[in-house]
């Protein structure tokens, strides 16, 4: 099966059901993209097909063939972070991490939609991401600062 993950084209030999999620870490090495709940309620899996956030631990990989899939790991642009992973380390939103690069996802997808969300629309998205430590208020402030980075023409 022939997948575009991150810019660059990949071949793998599984079964169009396997997870993409189990793609991704073991058949591609990108251990970026964590293993959370198996059935999309946390978010922890969080990457983007054309653009648009999707859950891979419950996403058939057959079903992303010809797609773009993006993991944290090719959201920056070369060593230039992405204003959402800038607004990250700004807002100090980490704390034990585990939820973080699904969290970025998210968000980085929101901002592509809608690049000055409101408060409510923030919570709306970012509340289906599982957070055990509870950075919301950072996460909500991080989003908000790296919509201004995006706006100022960092991106």
């Amino acid at each position: 099966m022939k997948l575009r993950i991150n810019g660059k084209q990949a071949d793998v030999a599984v079964p169009a059901d396997t997870p993409l999620l189990w793609v991704i870490r073991e058949e591609l090495g990108l251990s970026g993209t964590k293993f959370g709940c198996g059935a999309a309620l946390c978010g922890a899996c969080t990457v983007h097909v054309d653009g648009a956030a999707r859950r891979s631990c419950v996403t058939a990989v057959g079903s992303i063939e010809g797609k773009e899939v993006t993991t944290i790991e090719g959201l920056a642009d070369g060593d230039r972070l992405h204003p959402v992973q800038e607004a990250w380390l700004s807002e100090n939103v980490v704390q034990c991490g585990y939820c973080q690069a699904g969290q970025i996802m998210a968000a980085a997808a929101l901002l592509a939609r809608r690049g000055q969300p409101t408060d409510a629309e923030i919570d709306a998205v970012m509340s289906a991401s599982l957070c055990r430590c509870g950075t919301y208020p950072r996460i909500r402030r991080a989003i908000h600062r790296a919509a201004e980075l995006s706006r100022g023409g960092r991106r």
